[in-house]
């Protein structure tokens, strides 16, 4: 039978088993939204911005372990996408973005929003493409969903011109598909894996470092196995943590330019370093010629092309991190390791990450949610909100974590919890923002509360932009450049330290929150944070504000200064 391209394209989520459709309407893509008119199949979910959208759709990918969908239209609603297409590609993301497009006939013609969206995210995402034919788009759309959840999972965009959605076809919607020159890894190289093994039994100082690949395959039960088989501390990075619950006795901490004393110091010093589904990046390792400079490097990632590429390793591995670890199981053992272990343990004692003072502070607002929520799925935004986070958030199989790691989008989180809600309504799930990265989609307000979704927002309102602020404090002679958000035009240029002087913060984050229906608490002293969590967790009707009033010129530390090694850290302010 003969069926629209559109009518395709709505059977062609239904065979995918798309419960969940992010998306918003436009003049190239109404014959889609008028096919999935009254459709109750399909979730439509309509946020209030097309980066608001995607965002979303990328925090319902990242904590259901589906494909995230979108569909926009074409020119300004498909540019919308493009920093959300990159943030979910950096983080390995399955998402498919569904962009309208102007007629075949008319591409190239420069007309009314016509763009080039395949040109323009070629680079940043997995796979692109305009579909040309009518007869090709079936073949086209799985594809689609093949290539966005195997291998390395990325974001593919599909590009439907408007004629070819109302061109008629077959109906026809093929069961699976196979494609030249791509072929997902899905064995372990055995020769690499027994070198890996023997490095391993023999070492005398061995870490594993561990990345958000680990979570991705959803290894968490197959890691922490391994762990207390051997015996060998863990170190994440912030995309890795909680793969083992950081309450664990092998946990050792994050690593990075914020990472503790005791993960930072154990890369130093490690002699065998195991690292699974990490890219190495400038972030984690420091100086690189410093680092893990006494260590064979082992490898693991699904990506070929990332090993090597920041650190030379002594044996690479190509695997899906699950299989990769499912097989080290059978043939490790336990390490006689007790010495290094202790000493582990020393370092985390005698450098703990913690804020040394009194009142209220981040450290104390992380460790209240601690305490609140015992299942939760919490979406950081950017900033030092995030890294506060990071550092004292507690996570295991019950708490999860959503952050922009690779690209370090503000204006992530309160989308990506929005996402993470719709597709897990039955967890709680909290948000943690910046004040500065809480404005750049606070118009998603509206999204959660006419979708209902009682969504616990916490902001920590410093009147900067904290992490920026920070740098400048520490490396730039406290030049606060375009970094306080209470500056009025009236305001010293060159101020540089703030007083109770200082204007009113815009926007009153409280009245805000109540104009678009949700629930308001501002926080000012230590006592207040238990309660307003409290009162937050049992509004089931709407979202709730809680805006944390933290110290302006709060620090995040332990940091690595530009150009260190790992092990050259400042552990604390030098006023403190």
């Amino acid at each position: 039978m003969d069926i629209t391209g559109a009518e395709l394209f709505v059977k062609a989520l239904k065979e995918e088993q798309v419960d969940t459709l992010f998306a918003y309407p436009g003049g190239q893509v109404i014959d889609l939204f008028n096919v999935l008119y009254g459709e109750n199949d399909i979730n439509i979910i309509l946020p209030r911005h097309e980066q608001g959208l995607v965002h979303a759709a990328d925090g319902y990918a990242r904590s259901t372990g589906k494909v995230g969908v979108c569909l926009v239209t074409s020119g300004p609603g498909a540019t919308n996408l493009v920093t959300g297409i990159a943030t979910a590609n950096y983080d390995s993301v399955p998402l498919i973005c569904f962009t309208g497009q102007v007629p075949t006939g008319l591409i190239g013609n420069d007309a009314f929003q016509e763009v080039d969206i395949v040109g323009i995210t070629r680079s940043i995402c997995k796979y692109a493409v305009t579909v040309r034919k009518r007869e090709d788009l079936a073949q086209i759309i799985k594809k689609a969903f093949y290539i966005a959840k195997t291998g390395r999972p990325g974001v593919v965009v599909i590009d439907l011109p408007k004629d070819i959605q109302r061109a008629y076809g077959s109906d026809e919607y093929p069961e699976k598909i196979e494609i030249s020159g791509y072929k997902p890894n899905n064995s372990v190289h055995n020769e690499q894996l027994k070198k890996a093994i023997d490095l391993l039994n023999n070492a005398k100082r061995p870490v594993f470092l561990i990345g958000g690949g680990v979570n991705i395959s959803r290894a968490n039960k197959e890691m922490l196995n391994l762990v207390e088989i051997t015996g060998a501390p863990v170190i994440t990075t912030i995309m890795g943590k909680g793969v083992i619950p950081t309450t664990h006795d092998l946990y050792v901490g994050n690593i990075g330019i914020h990472g503790s004393y005791a993960a930072n110091k154990a890369i130093s010093k490690c002699d065998v370093l195991f690292s699974i589904g990490t890219r190495f990046n400038d972030r984690i390792t420091g100086k690189t010629e410093e680092f893990a400079s006494d260590a064979a490097i082992i490898h693991v990632d699904i990506d070929a092309a990332v090993i090597s590429r920041n650190i030379a390793v002594d044996v690479p591995i190509v695997a899906d991190a699950k299989i990769a670890i499912s097989k080290l199981i059978e043939k490790v053992k336990p390490l006689d390791i007790k010495i290094w272990v202790e000493q582990m343990k020393e370092w985390k004692k005698q450098y703990p990450v913690t804020m040394k003072k009194d009142g209220i502070t981040p450290e104390k607002i992380m460790q209240s949610i601690n305490r609140i929520f015992d299942k939760v799925i919490i979406a950081t935004d950017v900033g030092q909100n995030q890294l506060w986070a990071t550092q004292f958030i507690d996570l295991d199989e019950k708490k999860r974590m959503l952050i922009s790691g690779g690209l370090g989008t503000m204006g992530y989180g309160f989308p990506a919890g929005i996402g993470a809600k719709i597709g897990n309504p039955e967890l709680d799930v909290v948000v943690i923002s910046g004040d500065g990265g809480m404005q750049m989609n606070i118009q998603e307000m509206a999204t959660a509360i006419v979708y209902e979704l009682p969504i616990t927002i916490c902001i920590l309102n410093n009147g900067y932009l904290g992490n920026v602020r920070q740098w400048q404090e520490m490396f730039f002679d406290k030049r606060y450049s375009s970094t306080c958000m209470r500056y009025r035009k009236s305001c010293n240029v060159k101020c540089n330290a703030p007083t109770e002087c200082c204007p009113e913060y815009t926007p009153n984050f409280i009245k805000l929150a109540e104009s678009y229906g949700a629930k308001g608490i501002r926080v000012t002293d230590e006592k207040g944070i238990i309660v307003a969590l409290e009162t937050a967790r049992k509004n089931r009707k709407a979202p709730t504000v809680i805006e944390f009033i933290i110290d302006r010129e709060d620090n995040v530390m332990p940091i690595v200064p530009p150009g260190n090694a790992l092990d050259e850290m400042i552990l604390e302010r030098e006023d403190n």
